[in-house]
């Protein structure tokens, strides 16, 4: 595939998408569903043209590192296309699970991640809501497959085409599918999961094409019709100005880190799950739902 193609195919996908969302749009004010609003729209927007900054300023970066380790260290090279294609996707999947993951399960990186969880709206612009920052750390999660003989370009346009369909997912349009679909595939009612801010529903389904990584390692939460999902965050922000949504959590990350009296609880500040306290007065999602799983 040349680069011209590569180029050519994520524009398509990402003007489809795009027509997908005025669509929704449309038909969300013509019928009153309420699931978009023009102030909220506009912030998510605004936070994709900032990540898209973001990566424009990384991308030599991330492609000289990866072409780096991929010319010089890869232990491997796979040599049938299909095969190449296959492998790719599915292990850049679980790599981006990793990735998602730890954004959620790291303090420091949920400072980062969490803008993309603060909207109180749901739907298919809410996936432009990107984390501005995550272009600055996202290349190392993916050095496995430059081990792997997977070369920087391929790489970069894999993750591209799956973000496309990671997009797809945000949405209240799309009830439940066919149950051997949502068995193995991320669908949008495993990710209205995702953008939950209940308790029994916080830190599942991180998935972006495939939900068995999160039925294999325990993230996984069907969407459940007797608890009606409530979007955004479990401390929503008042000011919901982009510029605030982008550094809130640092903010409020900092401040806990000043109360903690010991240096190795202003470590763990940073890589302790969100929620974490030095002195028991706030507790992480697990915590919760343990507690929420007690009470019956």
């Amino acid at each position: 595939m040349t680069e011209l193609d590569r180029n050519i195919t994520v524009v398509t996908l990402f003007g489809f998408v795009t027509l997908l969302s005025l669509i929704e749009m449309y038909f969300s004010y013509a019928h009153d569903s309420k699931r978009y609003h023009g102030r909220d729209t506009l912030t998510n927007v605004y936070l994709m043209f900032a990540a898209f900054i973001v990566n424009l300023a990384t991308k030599a970066g991330t492609f000289m590192l990866l072409d780096y380790v991929y010319r010089h260290h890869r232990l491997f090279q796979i040599t049938n296309v299909y095969l190449y294609w296959i492998v790719l996707i599915l292990v850049q999947d679980f790599l981006y699970w990793v990735l998602h993951y730890t954004g959620h399960y790291v303090r420091f990186f949920w400072a980062m991640h969490v803008t993309h969880h603060s909207s109180q709206y749901f739907n298919l612009t809410t996936g432009f809501r990107s984390t501005v920052f995550e272009p600055l750390y996202r290349a190392f999660f993916y050095l496995p497959l430059a081990l792997m003989g997977f070369n920087a370009l391929d790489i970069l346009f894999a993750y591209l085409v799956t973000q496309i369909y990671g997009n797809l997912v945000h949405t209240q349009t799309i009830g439940k599918l066919h149950p051997l679909f949502e068995y193995i595939f991320v669908s949008p009612s495993h990710h209205r999961v995702h953008h939950a801010s209940n308790i029994r529903y916080l830190d599942k389904n991180m998935g972006m094409i495939l939900i068995i990584w999160d039925r294999l390692f325990g993230t996984f939460q069907k969407e459940l019709d007797e608890e009606k999902i409530v979007y955004g965050l479990t401390k929503q922000p008042e000011d919901t100005g982009a510029i605030n949504i982008i550094f809130h959590e640092f903010s409020a990350l900092m401040a806990d880190v000043k109360k903690a009296p010991r240096l190795l609880d202003k470590i763990r500040y940073f890589l302790y799950p969100p929620g974490w306290s030095h002195d028991g007065s706030t507790h992480t999602a697990r915590v919760q739902q343990r507690q929420l799983l007690k009470q019956g």
